[in-house]
């Protein structure tokens, strides 16, 4: 591959079943980069980053070029998270051609709680303030918050030798989950995130504890944004439950005039109901899964509005993760044109 891009990398993976890890990075990253693929070489592209990988023997060979030496550090994590994550409990041997950089992760930000409040019965806001808010404005609208233990100075993570991130273990240990940047208020230097919290007793929903107990003044951190990103079409439907609604409203909310979206979105009741404004042309279609009388009431309707999808809409479902193994099939039709959906499962059921 010609690295046109001013930053390279090169690395070399030695997983316990080399062609199993490149079908599994193929799969995976064809929902967020333009991916393709011949024989044993597989290309990923996305704005920031070119990553090439190819088979050989039972090697992994990585080439990676990006525009800046920020987004070429965060591609090597992000790939490295992520072959580890395939490996499971299999050994995984993962070498570069250059050290990580020491110091703190580069699009590590740190914010404080500036207050929170319930905005439906089953939905907390917590907003925070954020030193620099504008990385948050170009689309990408997820990351991962990082909450330390209470009552403790945070120790932040940095990055391992192998390209993953080195996190704190111990009494010092972070609880990190995902979630989106429900609004960017640039005039108040805020972000607000949403978390939903789950009325099911004997789950662990550490986000949501955090959420229900935030005080003005808390510190916790950011890492992103990144991944799944606000869709740049003008045709949309955006399908999902509870935990993609604040993905589901700020798509609806950020679309310019010329947009047209119908979302068909799952809640518990009416009082789970948030209301939306949009310079777009947008019909709301909210299932209730109290009077709905079953489980697979969201799958059914998402079955029926992508048949009835023009093949050059774009089609946005996040919600569980069976749901979205059951309608993945639907969107690898010959009409539908590629690159016209964004699928991704927030949660599982157990």
């Amino acid at each position: 591959m010609t690295m046109s891009a001013p930053f390279t990398l090169s690395g070399t993976a030695i997983p316990q079943n080399a062609r199993l890890m490149l079908d599994q990075i193929c799969e995976h990253f064809i929902e967020h980069a333009n991916v393709s693929r011949m024989d044993d070489v597989v290309v990923m592209k996305n704005d920031e980053a070119t990553a090439e990988i190819r088979l050989s023997g039972e090697q992994l060979l990585i080439d990676l070029a990006c525009p800046s030496d920020q987004a070429l550090q965060m591609t090597r994590i992000m790939l490295a998270e992520h072959m580890f994550y395939f490996a499971g409990e299999e050994p995984l041997d993962l070498q570069w051609s250059a050290p990580a950089p020491l110091g703190p992760l580069s699009n590590l930000h740190h914010v404080t709680v500036t207050g929170a409040e319930d905005i439906t019965p089953h939905m907390r806001r917590v907003r925070v303030a954020c030193a620099d808010v504008s990385p948050f404005l170009d689309g990408n609208m997820h990351v991962r918050v990082l909450i330390p233990p209470r009552y403790r100075t945070p120790v932040w993570p940095g990055v391992r030798d192998d390209g993953r991130i080195a996190w704190p273990e111990g009494e010092d240990e972070i609880t990190v989950r995902v979630y989106t940047i429900r609004k960017v208020d640039v005039q108040a230097g805020e972000l607000w995130i949403d978390f939903f919290q789950h009325p099911m007793p004997g789950v662990s929903t550490p986000g949501a504890d955090f959420a229900r107990d935030a005080q003005p003044g808390d510190r916790i951190a950011l890492l992103g944004p990144g991944g799944g990103g606000r869709p740049e079409a003008l045709s949309l439907l955006l399908i999902g439950d509870e935990t993609a609604l604040p993905a589901i409203l700020r798509i609806l909310e950020e679309l310019p005039e010329a947009a047209t979206a119908e979302a068909i979105i799952e809640v518990m009741n009416a009082d789970e109901e948030q209301p939306v404004s949009s310079k777009g042309d947008i019909t709301l279609r909210w299932l209730h899964r109290e009077t709905a009388g079953t489980t697979n009431a969201l799958r059914t309707a998402a079955q029926e509005a992508i048949a009835a999808s023009a093949p050059d809409r774009y089609i946005w479902i996040a919600c569980e993760k069976e749901d979205i193994r059951m309608l993945r099939p639907l969107l690898k039709t010959k009409e539908r044109e590629k690159g016209r959906s964004y699928l991704a499962w927030y949660w599982e059921r157990t």
